[in-house]
């Protein structure tokens, strides 16, 4: 078997931290060694790349998402709602998704994400209208086909409005039916492996969507399987007054009554919790993802990120659904979190190395992951690559703050386990003008 190849990424103009300020050696999906200012490689190199113009991190993790709602940004009967109108407004349009979109669409949310500097994405598909059960098996695909590393939620909702929930009937599914797939999921595609490509975790949509007895088999799966929980909550406070009177009890309680208090749950926007539920949080090792663009457009709130960092919560970053962002570019949504979060903690404790922080070991702690999300020696070789030669740079000083207080916006190059999967700009091997072509026509389907 032939031996990998070691490439020294030389020389970068900046990192996060000093000990490779003379870069990186990666072979095959890892890194090897770690090059201090000034050295050289302690072993051969077979190929070097000039990182002297790029400013060098770790790849970012989404740690939330929605891929199919790149069909519905800005979508007309959606505009200038608070969630729980947008949710009842939009469900009859996603009601409709084929397979060719769910495809189209995850295609260009995964190529988005890679030119923001994204190697790693978590996707919460929970629409399964007829037609569509094999969504997530669509998903894996096309993550497969981009050379992207995936965490692939199998959603569910199973409350329809019949039953007191949000969504209409045609998008929910019983409870057998979504554990049965949950679990042919889990055999066919979870890959315990340290370096996996592909993840799969159990989401239940949210407490307004989904029956208490689904949450507590989804609960017990994971654990059978050892995989990931994750789940919207606490986003708005028109859902805690839908968990007090639909259980008589708020969100995090109803959280613990169904056994997802532990470090296997990781939850979307975790606004609207009190002093005493963040404490619980903590102490159980629960993982928040921030999703500040999605908070902010539908007017959700704040997410108390010190607070719950504090308390023992992993804190990650997500982009949350492309209808309430309404983009899918990771390296725009920690610039995004520094601001909001500035707003809440003040500028010296939020500062462009914690929200750094936040998109890469927090996204990877979220996702219950200790192979990614940093630069050292035996993690993954996932790296973002950005140069600072855009007209906002002109006359920029520090270049790592610049890469945020200035508004990057796209990666010029991107490596996922070792492999080039952007260069120059540009997706490797992907025709993306026929791409975008394809998605509009598919969108223009859902007005």
């Amino acid at each position: 078997m032939q031996n990998p190849k070691n490439i020294w990424i030389k020389h970068p103009l900046a990192t996060l931290k000093p000990d490779y300020a003379g870069g990186l050696v990666v072979a095959g999906s890892r890194i090897i060694e770690l090059v201090a200012a000034g050295r050289t490689p302690s072993q051969p190199v077979n190929e070097i790349f000039d990182a002297s113009e790029h400013v060098l991190l770790p790849g970012l993790i989404n740690a939330h998402h929605h891929f199919y709602q790149t069909l519905t940004r800005a979508h007309p009967v959606a505009l200038n709602k608070a969630l729980f109108p947008w949710l009842t407004s939009l469900y009859p349009v996603w009601a409709k998704l084929r397979p060719e979109m769910v495809e189209v669409s995850t295609q260009i949310a995964l190529a988005e994400l890679l030119l923001s500097g994204c190697s790693t994405a978590s996707d919460h598909h929970y629409l399964f209208p007829q037609g569509l059960e094999d969504a997530i098996d669509i998903q894996v695909a096309q993550a497969q086909q981009l050379g992207v590393r995936v965490h692939l939620t199998r959603g569910s909702m199973s409350l329809g409005e019949d039953q007191g929930g949000l969504p209409p009937q045609s998008t929910v599914q019983s409870e057998d039916i979504i554990i049965a797939d949950s679990e042919r999921l889990i055999r066919r595609y979870h890959d315990h492996q340290p370096g996996a490509m592909v993840r799969v975790a159990l989401a239940p949509c949210s407490p307004f969507s989904v029956s208490t007895e689904l949450m507590k088999m989804s609960a017990q799966l994971a654990t059978q399987h050892n995989v990931q929980l994750h789940t919207h909550l606490a986003e708005t406070h028109d859902e805690t007054a839908f968990c007090q009177k639909m259980f008589g009890m708020r969100p995090v309680d109803y959280l613990e009554s169904v056994g997802w208090l532990s470090n296997r749950v990781w939850l979307a926007h975790g606004i609207h919790f009190n002093e005493e539920e963040i404490g619980r949080l903590g102490q159980a090792g629960v993982g928040i993802a921030h999703c500040p663009s999605s908070n902010m457009l539908l007017a959700s709130g704040q997410c108390p990120t010190l607070d719950l960092e504090a308390a023992g919560c992993p804190v990650g970053i997500g982009v949350d659904g492309s209808a309430s962002n309404d983009g899918s570019n990771m390296i725009t949504e920690v610039r995004q979190a520094l601001l909001l979060q500035r707003l809440r903690y003040g500028a010296s404790d939020i500062t462009h190395q914690k929200v750094l922080d936040w998109a890469t070991r927090g996204s990877a702690a979220c996702l219950g992951r200790d192979d990614i999300g940093d630069i050292a020696v035996g993690m993954q070789a996932d790296l973002a690559l950005f140069r600072l030669d855009d007209i906002q740079f002109a006359g920029a000083g520090d270049p790592l703050a610049a890469l945020i207080l200035c508004g990057a916006k796209q990666a010029d190059c991107m490596m996922v386990a070792g492999r080039w999967r952007v260069r120059n700009g540009a997706v490797c091997g992907l025709d993306i003008e026929a791409l975008k072509a394809r998605q509009r026509e598919l969108a223009a389907q859902l007005i």
